[in-house]
Formats: C-alpha cells, structure tokens, sequence
C-alpha cells in the first residue's frame, strides 16, 4: 500500500475510534476484520510482507489515535518537549558480558552493561565480569546502586535537567488518549494472553463466518531433546530432517510454533501422531493444541503489540507512566486483580515467547517508574507464594519464570525497608519456603528428605535468594514499625530454624555394614543457602540493641522448646581429682546424634553480638542459663566428628564422612563448627573449668580412661589414642581460638589476615586458592585484597604457571599448627613445611604456639581451664603413657598436642607475670605442674624431662625443650622481683648454646669431608701419572690430528690453505666435515654409525600443510592431483599461500625399530578408545616413543658425500667453464637428450647462445661435452635407505598435496625439494623473527632434522625416473633462460626462486645419466653447476626485487662502484620495461635490493650448508655483527661478489639478452602497470594480530559483533581468528557450512582457507585459545589474558580485570610459526582422558 493512500485512512479510522460512543467497540471491531487477513489464514505469506501489512493496517491508525495527528508530526513535536531517561534499563540477553564493581556496588547484584561501563568511572575500579544468565538489566543512572559514580556519560542528566525527567511533560489530551488506548489495547493483549479457549474467540471478535481453517501447535518443554522433537516431527507431520529441525530450533526460541495448518480432522491427526510417537515409558508425550486459525492471528498479534508498547513508551516518560497507570490500577471488580498481576499469575502457563513479551514490558514500564516500581513490588509481594508455588511446577529455567523480577525489585534498599514494614516480606518469603517444605516434615516436626525430588528441592532453595536480596543492606535509622515487622519475620524464620534443630539424626552402626546410605545432601544444601542469611540476620540483630536482646531471648526461648536427642536417663555423679560433676549421661557412640544445630549456633552467634555491643548486662538474669544445657549439642557434634576421625563409625558408610567434611569445611563452617566452637568457649566461660573438662572427658566417652581403666582390646586402644588426640586438639581450639569479634578485641581483617598466613603456611598460593579457602560473605567478597600486602609477598609467573603468593617472615610467628580451620592433610603439610623452613634457616624444630590476643572481659575466664586440677590430670596421664613407652597405649599426636597445651598454658603466665604483680596472679599452671604427683616422681615437669630420653620422639625434642626453658622462665619471674633481665638472658641463652653447638657440629663434619675428597683426588692423580709413564710408547706415537688412515692430496699445502676455507659452493669450497656420525636408537638403545650403505637410520618427522609464510591470507590454491594448468608444485608462487612444512623432534631409531613400533601402535591403539582423537591411524600418524610428539613419517639419515676435492684441477676448469660456455653446455645436453629419449613434446626454441647446430658433428660432441668437465659413480645406498627414502617421499607427496599416496607419481621429487625449501624458510623466519643468529642458535632438534630433510631431499634422483627429473630441470631452467622455455612457463614475478634455486640444484645431476653407466657429476663439476646456478638466480631474485619496489628509501652518502652498478642496472632495467626512469639515487637502488634479497641469501646459506657441511664464516654465528657485515659474510659464504651488482658486469654479455627477456614479459608489463597483485620484497613477517591490552576492550567488541548469516539476537559465540583476524560465529547452526561433504562450523571452515586447516581462535565470551588441527582435532589452550595476580580465567569463572601477558603472546606466536600446534594438541589430548568426543567440526 503506498504512503500517501495509508495516511489519510489511518487518521480518518482513527477520528471515528475517537468519536465513537465506545472506543473500544469500535477498535475491537476494527481488529476483528484486519488480524485475521494479515496473520495466518492465507497459507503461505512471507514475513516481510506481514510486517508491512500491520504496519500500515494496524500500528499506523493506533499512531493516529495517539497523537491526534500524523505520527511523524506528532513525534516530533514531542522530542522537543521531552528529555531522555537518565536510567539505563538495558535488559541482558543470556550470555552477554555484564560489569560489577566491587568497590562501588550496593551489592553484587548491581550491574552495568557493556556500552555503560565502558564510559563510566568504575571502569578504572575493581570490577569484575560475567556473562548474564539473561533476564537482568542494567543499574546505570539508579542512585540506589551505587555508593558513587550511580551514571555513565551518556546516561548523566546534568544537574540542571535531573529533576525534570520524571515529570509528565505531555499534554492533557495526548495523555488521556495514550491512557484510553493502552487501556483497550492492554485488556485485549492481557485477555490473549491468558486466553485458554483454543477454538473460540471473545463475542466482540467472534468474526462473521467461522472458517474451517486450524492449526497444530507444538510446545516447547524442558524434558524431551532435540533429536527426539525431530524424529517425532519427521514420523508425524511427514516433514523432512531441515525443516524438522527449523520448526524445532523455533519452538526452543519461542516456546511454540504450527507444525501443520489443515482443517480440524487432519490437525487432529497429527496432534494424536505427535503424542503416540514423542511418549515414552520415562516420558510424558509433547505437549500439542489445536488452535482455531482466528485466536492464531490474534495471539500472533499480541505478540507483536508487545515490541510496539515498547517503542511507543520510548518517546516519552509521559507515554510510559500512563502504561504504568493502565497496568496497575485496581480492577473494577475488587476480587480480581490488575491487568500486571493477571499477568504474572498466569505467567507459569505461558509460553516461552509470551514470557518473554511480559517480562521485557515490565522492565521498560514499571521498573523504570520510582513510584510504579514499589507499586509493583506491592503486588508481586502480595502474589509472591502463588508466584512462587507456580514456579515449582513450572518445568522452564527460573530465567524466563516472572519469579527472576525478585532481584529486581528486593534488592533496593528503600523498597526492601517498606516491603518489609508494609507487607512484612521477610514472613511472606519464609511462610513460602515453609509452606513448600511441609511435606518434608516428619512426626517430630523435623525435616526428613528422603526420596525428595532433587530438581523441586533446587526451586525452592532459589526462594532464599529472595531472602538474602532483601536483608543485603541493613538499615541504620530503626522504625518501631521496622522493629515489629522484623521481629515477626525473624521468628518464622526461627520456626524454619526449628524444623532443622536435630533434623537427619544418625546412630552408629555395630556389627554390619550400614545397608543403604541415608539421604544427607538436602540437608547441607539448605545449610549452605542458610549460611549468609543466618550472618545477616545476626548482623541486621547487632545493628540496635533492643532487636539483639529480643532476638536473643526469642532464640533462647525457642532453643528451650526444641526436643532433639534428648536424654533417656537420670543425672548421675562423676568423680575425678577431688571434683564431681552431676550430669546427665549420654553416649554419642550409642546413641542418636544430628550434625544440625542452626538454633544452639544462632543463639552462640547472637550471644557473641551481645557482649561486643555491651547489650550482655541488659539481659533479664544471665545466671537462668544452663550452660551445661546450652554446650550439650555442640560438643556432641564435635565428638561426632571425632570419632568419625577415628574412624569408629566407618559401618555408617561415606554419607557420614562427607557430612562431617562439610561440617569442617570453608563453605559452612562459619555457622557449624565455628559457631559450636564458639558455644564450648561460652560454656567455658561460664562454668567451672573442672566440670568443663570433665563434660569433654564424659562426652569424648575418655572419662573412664584418665581415670585410669586399661583395656586389652587393640582396636579400642587405636580408638583411645585418635580420641585423646581429638581431645586434646579441642582444648587447644577452645582456649587458643580468639580470632573472633566479640571473644577477643579483634577485627574482621585481622581474622582474614590470619586465615591467608595458616593457608600460605601450607604453600605458596595463587590468587584464586586463597580465595577458595576463604569464606565468603553474602556480597561474594572475602577481604583477601585488604590484607593480603600486610602479610605476603607476590611472585610474578613465567611464561606458564601462575602469580604465587608466599608469607612474609615476619608473619610466621602467628603461625599455629593446631589452626582450627586446618584439616588433616592441611595440617601435617603446615607442620613439615614449616619444620623444613626452620631447619633451612637454622633455627630448632620446635613449632611453639604463637601469642594469641587477649580475651574480652566476658570471656577471661576461659584461661582457667589451664590452671585447673583436670588438666594438670589429663596432661600427667598423657605423659606418662610417653614415659612408660608401651607401643600402643600412646602416639606422638597426643604428646605433640600434650606439649602445644603446656605451651599455652606458660604462655599465659608469662603474659600475667609481666602485666600484674605475683599476688594479683593467680594463675598457677607453673606451679601445680611442679608439685601435684611429684612425691611418686610424676608430676607434669618431671615426666617432662622424662620423655625427653624417648627414642620415637626425637622428632619432638626440641619442642620439649622449649617448654622446659619456658619453665625455667616463668620460673625467673616467679621468684625475682625483676623478671625482665634475667628472663632475657634465661630465653636466648639456652638456644644460643643449642644453635653454636649445632654449627660447631656442622663446622667439623664439613671439615671432614673436605679432607676426605683431598685424599680421594691425591690418590687418582698418583694412578693417572703411573698409567702414563707405563704407556709411554702409547702417548709418543699418537698423530697430532685425527686424519691418520686417509690418503693424503697431492698439493698438502695447498690443501690445509683451503681447510679453512669458509665457502660453500663453486672452485674455492671448503670441506665437508669427515668425522664419523654414531647415534644410539631411542628403542634398542644400540649405537650405529650413520652411513649410506649402512642399516638406514631414521628420525621421527612431522609432515604439514603450513600458511605460516603466506602473503595472500585467506586464499589458498587449489591443486588436487590432477590439477591441470596449475603450476604448482614445480613453481612455488611467490606469495607462499601454502607449503609442505617438515619438522622434526630429533629422535633417531633403526628403521627396522621403527616398523616394528609403528606396527605395534597401530595394532594396539585400533582397540583404545577415542584414539582416533589423537592420531589418525589411516595417515600413518604415531607419537614419538620418547617425547610423544606427533608424527607421521620417518627421514632417513644420510651423511655427508666425503668428496676430494682437487683445487689445482678446480681452476683450470674454471678458466674453460664460464658462465656463457656453462649455458651452452647445458643447452646442448638437454636437447641431446631430449632427441635420446624422443621426447619432442616441447616446444623449445633454438638456443640464441648457441645457434641451431644439428646433432652430429660438433653438436654430438657437445651433447656429451658436459661429461668432459669431471664424472663419478653416483652414491650407492643400502636398499633400507632406499625403502626410508620411499615412505618419507611418499608422506611428502600425500601431505602437501592432499592426494592418495602414489609413490610413482611425478610429483613425488618435485614435492621432497618443495619441503626441503619451505621448511628451510619457515626456520630462516623464525631465527629472523626472535632476532637470533643464522648459524648456531638452532636447537639440535631442528639442525638434525634440517640436514636430514636436505640430505633426503638431494637422494631423491636415486630412486626417480631420470627422464622425470630432466624433464623437471628443464622446465625449471626455462624461468631462467627463457629461449628453453615452454609455453606455460611463468615468467620472473610468479616464481618464488629459492624454490626455484633448491629444485635445480638438486636435480641437475640427472643430466649426467648415461644410457650404459650411472653418472653423476665430480666434486668440481658440481661445484660449477652450484655456482652458476646461483648466479643466475641471484641476479633473476635482485631483478624481481627491483620490478617488485615502488618504495625506494631515502639514503644519504657518497656514491661507490656498487651504487654506480645499481644506478646503471635500474637503468637498463627501466628501458627494457618500458617504463620512465624515475629519479632515485643509486645508493637508494643498492639498500633496497640488498635488503630484499638478504631473506633469499641467508636462505641459501642454509641451504649449501645442509647440502655441503661446509662451515660458514664465524660473522653468521653471532648477532652483534652489523647488517652489513652479515651482508659480506653472507655474500662471501655463498662464492657472490660483495657487491652483489657486479654479477650483471661479470656476466654482461650473457644477461643483457637475458635482461631483455625476463623485463619483456607480458606478466612483467601487467604488474607494471598495477593489473596485478605482485609481492614486495623482503617479504612480509607474519605474526598473530595485535590484541588489545585490556580484555574488557574485546569484549566490547564481541558485544558489537553481529552474526553475517543470522538476524535474531540470540546468544552467540563470537570468536576470533588470531592469525588474520576475522571474527566468526561458532558453535552456532547458523554459519554451518559444507567442507569436503560434510557439514561443519564457521571456525573449522575458516581454517582450512586461513591455515590449512590449522587454527589458532580466542573464544572471547569463553576467554580461551581453541588450537584446531584437523575437522575432528582441537584442543584448548589458556588464553594470554592474566588478572592482577598472574592468573588466567577460563570462562571468565572469577571475573577480575585481565591484561594482555606479553610474554605469552608471543609464545602463542611461537607455537604457530614453529608449526607446534598439531604437537600441542596431540600432547594435550594424550594428557586428558577424553571419555567423550568433543565435536571440533562443528566448533
């Protein structure tokens, strides 16, 4: 419909809407007609045209209504009245990259997006990231958030404009329209939604005829799978498997979808088909309704309606409060609810579109009103239960469940304070968990979970996330309403608490095993929901006085009520040491005990609050408490962990231990074993410390025992001992644990600090496990960044490994080995760890206990237990169980722990001596220790010194020194009215005797030693010199040099001149190396010299497809086998797209080893499992047997050619065989033996050097005058060799060019020299690249394998057809000499000539093959044939490097004969191409061909020092030579003039035809000219792309990047290519794509034309590296990304701020330009046992 017929319509409907009597009869009627034809009764329509229908039919006219005008006019209008929200209000999608800031945020639930962040202050604060589970959105520009920085720069108002925002700024009218519609229209959309009647309409829509049109609508569920839908839907609605799987990937995202449109009976079929196929004996059948084609169209268009609400209160905030208004006021009809609220109730019976639609209205309406916010937080409160029990029921993710808003909406502080006061929100919250937990109950009121359904027990736990929303920030003004409400709320909770009190009792299993484990993780679950709410509540109770004492007594009252384990007998007397204690007996080892305690823990907790605020003496009579009464339980829970420790309930099975595990560990100690510690020391406080004692003696079932009983019974014996220790133990942790607020003057930092020096005491730590062994509190955060500079020091990470932090020494004297938060292992690891470090610093072994603080007023007392009767018992029997020395009736545990208490205890009266004077003290360990037992000679002191002298505790000496010295001390100040002197001199005396004795000892054993290895030396140098005199004879004959045995030349002079001769080719060459090679095989551990008619030798290679050197990124050549009109791969193309790259590990075996272990692998890992994920069996692929690197070939070791060379001979040729005669020569026998062999299918010219002579007479002589010049027999190799050299060809060919392997291919040659070049450019590259020298900096693995792949690659005219490699030959010199070329010859741009220079070098010596006799070229023919090859080569390379510049550098100097040749070269050159001389200077010409061939040069080098052994000159083995002089050295090495432009004059007569040839070529003209892409030289280095220093910068990137292929905003994967950097879509069905057949993912498809099919990704949501090797091959790898503390972050699970890490980076680099990814992955997968194949094509 065009523009101008819909406006005028559109704003007439809309007048006759606005007269009308009744709007909404008119509207509605209006829609009747209109939604039916545009939604879903034609049977095909396309979605763009839908969309435009309702634009111009639906939304146009609503338009009108609401403005009165054009909507364009009316919009404008309206913009300029109206200002921009200052919220934010982003909602999240799942998975996108939300910000917190941890110094700012009210609380961890307030969050920026990415675009807020990034402008706003926190971003330079301790933020962290994670990725959003959806749902949320974003905080900015809500004041209540953030304590500063509430707006980013965009969302910042302004002071001025700040106010004006929540005014309504439109005009009376417009608002009472806007209102009139979004009424209409917000009743129609709310009655479709919640509309159940499938096949009929309203009566106000009911439409005229009722057509017999309807459709099957499938719903989404959470139980059956993807495969499972699509097979249903394939058997049923006879679809197939892409359209199946498109209906089932829209019916996930939307929650449902038609799958069939018919009449009644066909859709009633296949709902029934549907049903029948998707049951299952475990599964419900899909759910699936017949909806008429009419209530379709209308649902449809609701839907729509929703985005268009959203738009349409985006233009104004007046727009927005009049939807608020609509949507919350109150119904007509009182007993229904509003609009908002009929929503959310029907929320659990919507589908996952509809949730979606409500869920983004709320957040763009209501949440952004202040006052429409606590509106609706009314109403959802008011709802909650019914909200909550729907979600229950409900089977989708809490994300898209209307329960998710809570977060919203309980977290602002000043809405939780009203909630709390208007709506009592706390009780609402627990009344609900209650009420949902009531079948749990059992008949003792306490819960019982056994056989609960685990997926509803985790729903209702999410219900307390509501609870700690709302009590996160506590209020600091209290309100008599606050105060009641509160109180209410914490009493139901207390009701909750109480249906935990003893809950899952356990009893001790006797004679058999227990037969099925009880049910004990619902119980810790709830606990660990608890742990933060239960801190919470203590802290809002410590914030006003009068709520802690109400709670305290209602917690009392509460605890008083509570029946859990209860005694079943009467008090009974109990007599030890003069003193009786009247209890209740009761045994934990027989009877019931429960491990939950909240009330008693609580009731600790608050009783702690009470004495810190002082609030103590306020209680009604503190002296009503039975503290007997109160410790009961908790010292029953910690004797129930002791005697699990002693393993005296191992028939109750693994439940029990891992409940005690918990009970102990980080996640809820804080309210379990913490708090039951803290109600034994209130309990200590308290009562008499004797009958404190003898309640633990009672309890730990050990009362019996100090008395004095024996038993016989080994096994109770053990129990005995491992109880006494616990005991022990538990009287160390009650008198010695002060770090607690309340019991000592301490802070919570200074109770952190403690924790992190015991957790560094075990090990130097990362970042991460110190947090993971601190407790969190309910924001996440443990304090460990506030103190952690206090007491450690950091110690950055390597290339691999992570930030370490170690204790600081000054901190080890707060170490405590008996830390109550250590377990076992954590303890005995502290203690050796400790031991050790004292021995290194040389101090004793004695671990003293540290210096605690001082205890608070209310509980001094405590330190009574150590001067009390009981304990100088306890202490006494102990010891002397040591001194009688029986095996079994004591441990070194109990006497460790024996000493540590007898140290506190001196300890503590040092401390009172120092502070008070003697009388005031009236603390007497000392003293009782002394004398109580010492008439029989065994008082505490006395058995002290006596086990001193027991053997099995020399480890424990020098503790009992120590106590015995702080004896003496306390002693001193006991009797001397001036302590301090002599106490100074009593503490450092004895250890100074005791250390200067100890050095002393070491003094004099290292003495001894020395005089030891002074007599061993002297007598073997007296044998050394008599084995020498009496092999005089021996010593006198030995030849000075090695060379005895071979022929001597005839020249010797001559000869030894050329000895050091460092050239590698032509007549001056100096020698190849002649020692013998003997190398021991990795299998048979057999030493072999390495020689050619030897068993062959072989080394483990790797053979690659590599992109590591291209200049075209991204385009690879195609060259299958038969690839006609291709060049590739006898001309390598310069721009290096793709090569053969052959590594090695250095590994050397007998090939027979080899084929035996290669067998042996394949036949033994055809039956592991998944062992196609690690080697490709089919490719030959195995790992090393030594390093386990990957491999899949072997290079056979060739030495060396021992070659004589004769240097007089040399310069007579050289005077004959110049380069032009050379030319001839070889012109000559090429076409003689083209005529030989009858192969005239070239089209070769005639030869302008030589003219056309026939083939007799001279010409014949000619043919054969290249043998004149010095033949050989060829090298004869050992048929091993030659089978070596077949299978490492064979490899090369079917690698490089992804063929079958055929050993007779032509190719076959052409491939080993290819390898050969690439692989010696990629190490060139490398050394370049790490700026390291080009001789003697390579790692041997790689030097072996180099010379071995050159030796390989100079065999292979042994084994192949000699006519092959003429042919080759030939066509190669054809680039050179272009009167030999053929047609399809490239000309110089399109030829990379090292590769050119390594194929011609290796294959002319099949020009000397004879019909009759195998010949091969002398040393001096060779020689030439090296020499003038490169020459012209070289001067080829230096012209495509001049034809290549455009860019010339600006050098300053004087001009010199090279700058003369290279000015008069670019002349010459510039004439025969055709193109105008440019003004540039010589000295520019020179620099700039010099610098681009020295990559070439240096390449060569290697290449003739591989092929020759020949040393290179001293300048190529170090760096600090100038360019230049490499330059020279290079030049010098390789037989080239230093000025390599004098090769053009040597060989002026000979070039200049040449000149004019190679410049003339129509290719040359094309790229001249600009038609065509050439390479410039040097070539470009590759290296992985620059990545952003901070990650957060990435992330935005990736929260930018939108998938090519794919329009919805679903989440997705992006992921970057770190070779080119392309940003693909992985892991999504969107970007599959086809490769070789079969379907793969955006990553796996890039790879193959990025890096042959290797890949280097950085996940960025993930923040991981994927290496992929292969469709079926990957592995991950740590991102170079480390936070603050020298750590990575996979899935960003911590969330700290990360850098880029350089040095890591570049290893990465490293890893790619080494070709060691495919090595990386197979080494990662051998490492991870991989059960379960990751898919890596579909990545």
């Amino acid at each position: 419909m065009a523009e101008v017929e819909k406006s005028p319509d559109g704003l007439e409907l809309s007048k006759e809407w606005l007269e009308a009597a009744d709007s909404r009869a008119e509207l509605f009627r209006y829609l009747k007609e209109q939604v039916p034809q545009i939604f879903c009764l034609k049977k095909e329509s396309s979605p763009q045209e839908e969309e435009e229908l309702m634009q111009s039919r639906l939304f146009h006219p609503l338009e009108c209504f609401l403005f009165g005008e054009d909507p364009q006019e009316g919009l404008e209008k309206l913009k300029q009245g109206s200002t921009s929200s200052q919220l934010c209000g982003r909602v999240f999608k799942e998975g996108e990259t939300v910000y917190s800031c941890r110094d700012c945020a009210i609380d961890p639930t307030c969050v920026l997006c990415m675009d807020c962040f990034q402008d706003s202050v926190h971003k330079g604060h301790r933020y962290k990231m994670h990725a959003s589970s959806g749902g949320g959105f974003c905080d900015c520009g809500d004041v209540e958030a953030w304590k500063i920085g509430p707006c980013c720069s965009k969302h910042d108002p302004g002071a001025a404009t700040a106010m004006v925002t929540d005014e309504c700024v439109l005009e009376p009218d417009i608002y009472s329209r806007a209102e009139r519609l979004f009424r209409i229209l917000l009743h129609y959309a709310t009655d479709f939604l919640v509309w159940e009647e499938n096949l009929e309409l309203s009566a106000d829509l009911q439409p005229r005829t009722k057509d017999n049109a309807y459709y099957c609508v499938l719903y989404n569920d959470e139980h059956h799978s993807y495969d499972h839908v699509i097979y249903t839907l394939q058997r049923s609605v006879n679809c197939d498997q892409a359209e199946a799987q498109t209906h089932t990937a829209l019916i996930d995202k939307e929650g449902r979808r038609a799958v069939k449109r018919g009449t009644l009976r066909s859709c009633q079929q296949a709902r029934d088909l549907i049903r029948s196929n998707s049951e299952h004996i475990s599964l419900q059948p899909l759910r699936v309704e017949i909806l008429h084609a009419a209530v379709m169209a209308h649902q449809t268009f609701v839907l729509r309606l929703g985005p268009w609400f959203q738009k349409v209160i985006g233009y104004s905030v007046g727009f927005r409060q009049a939807f608020c208004q609509v949507a919350l006021e109150a119904n007509a009809d009182r007993d229904r609810p509003c609009l908002i609220s009929r929503l959310m109730l029907h929320d659990g019976r919507m589908y996952k579109g509809a949730r979606k639609i409500v869920h983004e209205l709320i957040f763009c309406s209501m949440l952004m009103e202040t006052e429409f916010k606590r509106l609706f937080a009314i109403e959802f409160t008011k709802y909650y239960t019914q909200l909550q029990k729907d979600f229950i029921v409900d089977d989708h993710e809490r994300s898209i469940s209307i329960t998710a808003l809570s977060v919203q909406i309980f977290t602002v502080p000043t809405l939780a304070r009203q909630l709390i006061e208007e709506g009592n929100v706390i009780k609402v919250i627990v009344g609900t968990v209650m009420e949902l937990l009531r079948e749990h109950l059992d008949n003792n009121n306490r819960f019982f979970f056994l056989g609960y359904n685990s997926d509803k027990f985790s729903r209702i736990q999410i219900i307390f996330h509501d609870l700690r929303y709302i009590l996160i920030s506590k209020p600091s003004i209290w309100t008599e309403e606050l105060r009641r409400e509160f109180f209410e709320g914490f009493k139901v909770f207390l009701g909750l608490l109480r249906c935990m009190q003893g809950m899952e009792e356990v009893k001790r299993q006797f004679g058999q095993h227990i037969a099925v484990e009880p049910e004990w993780e619902a119980g810790f679950s709830l606990q660990i929901q608890l742990r933060h709410i239960l801190a919470m509540f203590q802290d809002w109770c410590s914030s006003d006085d009068e709520i802690l004492l109400l709670a305290f007594e209602e917690c009392h009252r509460v605890l008083m009520q509570c029946n859990n384990q209860p005694f079943h007998k009467e008090p009974t007397n109990y007599f030890m040491s003069k003193h009786v204690l009247h209890v209740r007996p009761y045994k934990v080892s027989q009877e019931p005990v429960s491990i939950h305690l909240p009330i008693s823990r609580l009731l600790a907790g608050l009783y702690v609050l009470l004495c810190r605020t002082g609030a103590v003496e306020r209680l009604d009579d503190p002296e009503l408490f039975d503290h007997t009464f109160l410790a009961e339980h908790p010292l029953r829970c910690v004797v129930l962990a002791a005697q699990v420790s002693a393993e005296m309930w191992r028939r109750n099975g693994i439940s029990l231990v891992s409940q005690v595990y918990y009970y102990q560990d980080v996640k809820c100690r804080d309210e379990m074993y913490d708090k039951d510690i803290l109600m034994l020391q209130i309990a200590a406080s308290k009562m008499d410390p004797n009958h404190f004692l003898m309640l633990v003696l009672l309890r730990f079932e050990l009362f019996d025992y100090f008395k004095g009983s024996t038993n016989k019974d080994q096994d109770e014996l053990i129990q005995w001992n491992r109880l006494t220790e616990e005991m022990l133990y538990l009287l160390i942790v009650v008198i010695g644990e002060r770090y607690v607020p309340g019991i000592s003057q301490v802070t919570k930092e200074d109770v952190t600090m403690r924790e992190v020096i015991h957790l560094l005491c075990i090990e130097p730590m990362a970042h991460s496990s110190l947090v993971k062994g601190l407790p969190e509190n309910e924001s996440h955060e443990t304090g460990l960044e506030t103190v952690i500079t206090k007491v450690a020091t950091f110690k950055k990470p390597g290339v691999s490994g992570h930030g370490l932090y170690g204790v600081k020494k000054e901190r080890l004297v707060d170490f405590n080995p008996f830390f109550y938060h250590y377990s076992r292992s954590q303890h005995s690891k502290a203690e050796e760890s400790q031991k050790k470090r004292r021995t290194h610093e040389g101090h004793d072994k004695a671990l003293r206990p540290p210096m605690p603080p001082a205890f608070c007023p209310a509980f001094s007392s405590i330190v009574r237990l150590l001067s009390c009767d009981i304990i100088i018992h306890i202490l006494r029997h102990t010891l002397q169980r040591a001194a009688e020395d029986r095996a079994t009736h004591w441990t070194e545990a109990m006497i460790q722990r024996a000493l540590h208490l007898m140290g506190q205890a001196l300890l503590e009266e040092k401390t009172q001596l120092e502070e008070s004077t003697m009388e005031e003290v009236d603390f007497d360990f000392s003293l009782k220790a002394r004398k109580i037992g010492s008439e029989h000679g065994k008082s505490v002191f006395l058995l002290l010194s006596k086990i001193k002298t027991v053997p099995s505790l020399e480890a424990q000496k020098d503790m009992v020194k120590w106590v015995l010295q702080m004896f003496e001390i306390v002693k001193c100040l006991r009797e001397k009215s001036s302590p301090t002197t002599s106490m100074s001199v009593d503490t450092t005396k004895p250890e100074e005797s005791a250390q200067d004795k100890e050095k002393a000892e070491r003094k004099r054993k290292a003495e001894a030693a020395k005089l030891h290895r002074q007599k061993i030396m002297a007598q073997m140098s007296a044998m050394q010199k008599n084995f020498i005199e009496s092999n005089k004879m021996l010593y006198d004959n030995m030849p000075e040099s090695g060379t005895q045995g071979e022929p001597v030349a005839t020249t010797e002079s001559c000869a030894m001149e050329h000895m050091e001769l460092r050239v590698a080719i032509g007549p001056h060459r100096g020698s190849s190396p002649a020692e013998r090679e003997v190398l021991t095989c990795i299998l048979c551990q057999e030493e072999q010299e390495v020689a050619a008619q030897a068993a062959a030798m072989v080394l483990t290679a790797c053979v690659q497809r590599s992109t590591v050197l291209t200049q075209c990124r991204g385009r690879i050549p195609t060259n299958r086998a038969d690839g006609t009109g291709t060049l590739y791969p006898l001309f390598m193309p310069p721009e290096l797209a793709v090569g053969t790259h052959t590594g090695s590990c250095g590994h050397v075996m007998h090939a027979t080893c080899w084929q035996k272990y290669f067998e042996a692998v394949q036949n033994m890992t055809r039956n592991r499992l998944h062992v196609e994920l690690i080697i490709d069996l089919e490719n030959g692929e195995y790992l090393c047997p030594l390093c386990k690197s990957l491999c899949n070939t072997v290079v056979p070791l060739i030495p060396f050619e021992r070659l004589m060379f004769n240097y007089e001979n040399a310069e007579i040729i050289g005077q004959h065989l110049t380069l032009p005669r050379w030319i001839q020569i070889l012109a000559a026998r090429i076409r003689g033996l083209k005529s030989v062999t009858q192969e005239n299918d070239c089209n070769t010219e005639s030869s302008s050097v030589d003219g056309d002579t026939g083939l007799c007479g001279e010409g014949q002589t000619d043919f054969r005058s290249i043998l004149s010049y010095g033949v050989q027999e060829p090298r004869k190799f050992s048929d091993s060799v030659v089978e070596m050299l077949v299978v490492c060809a064979t490899t090369v060919h079917r690698v490089g060019m992804q063929t079958a392997p055929n050993e007779l291919c032509p190719r076959v040659p052409l491939m080993a020299w290819n390898t050969c070049a690439f692989t010696i450019q990629a190490i060139e590259n490398i050394l370049q690249e790490e700026g390291k020298s080009l001789f003697g900096s390579l790692q041997n693995r790689q030097l072996a394998g180099l010379k071995a792949i050159v030796q390989f690659s100079a065999a292979q005219r042994i084994k192949s057809s000699q006519a092959v490699i003429q042919r080759h030959f030939n066509d190669m010199l054809g680039v050179l000499l272009p009167a030999m070329s053929r047609k399809n010859t490239p000309s110089l741009p399109e030829v990379d000539f090292f590769h050119l220079l390594v194929g011609l070098v290796l294959s002319i010596p099949a020009l000397y093959q004879e019909e009759a006799v195998d010949l091969q070229p002398s040393a001096v023919s060779s020689a030439y044939n090296h020499l003038h090859i490169l020459h012209l080569v070289t001067m080829a390379h230096m012209l495509q490097v001049l034809l290549s510049s455009t860019d010339f550098p600006a050098v300053a100097g004087e001009e010199t004969e090279e700058s003369k040749a290279a000015a008069e070269l670019y002349t010459s050159v510039s004439q025969h191409s055709e193109r105008p001389i440019p003004d540039v200077s010589g000295i520019s010409v020179a620099e700039r061909v010099k610098r681009g061939i020295e990559p070439f040069l240096r390449c060569a080098a290697l290449f003739f020092n591989c092929l020759t052994g020949v040393h290179p000159p001293e300048e190529l083995c170090s760096t600090t030579v100038a360019s230049q002089g490499q330059m020279e050295a290079l030049c010098s090495y390789l037989a080239l003039p230093a000025n390599v432009f004098q090769l053009f004059q040597e060989h002026r007569d000979t070039v200049t035809p040449l000149l004019k040839r190679w410049c003339g070529s129509p290719a040359v003209t094309k790229a001249l000219k600009g038609k065509s892409q050439t390479v410039r030289y040097p070539r470009r280095r590759n290296r992985l792309i620059d990545l952003p220093e901070d990650y957060s910068a990435l992330l935005n990137q990736a929260s930018h990047f939108q998938c090519p292929k794919s329009t919805d905003d679903d989440r997705k994967h992006p992921t970057l290519c770190l070779f080119c950097g392309a940003m693909l879509c992985s892991q999504s069905s969107c970007c599959l794509s086809q490769l070789d057949g079969e379907d793969v993912g955006a990553c796996t498809a890039h790879a193959a034309t990025c890096g042959a099919g290797v890949g280097m990704f950085l996940r960025i949501r993930e923040c991981e590296i994927v290496l992929m090797a292969s469709k079926t091959r990957g592995s991950t790898y740590p991102a170079p990304y480390l936070d603050d503390y020298g750590e990575t972050d996979p899935h960003l699970g911590r969330g700290n701020p990360l850098h880029l890490c350089p040095e890591r980076y570049r290893k990465l680099n490293q890893l790619w330009q080494q070709h060691c990814i495919l090595e990386e992955i197979a080494r990662s997968l051998e490492v991870v046992n991989v059960m379960f194949a990751f898919e890596w094509q579909m990545l």
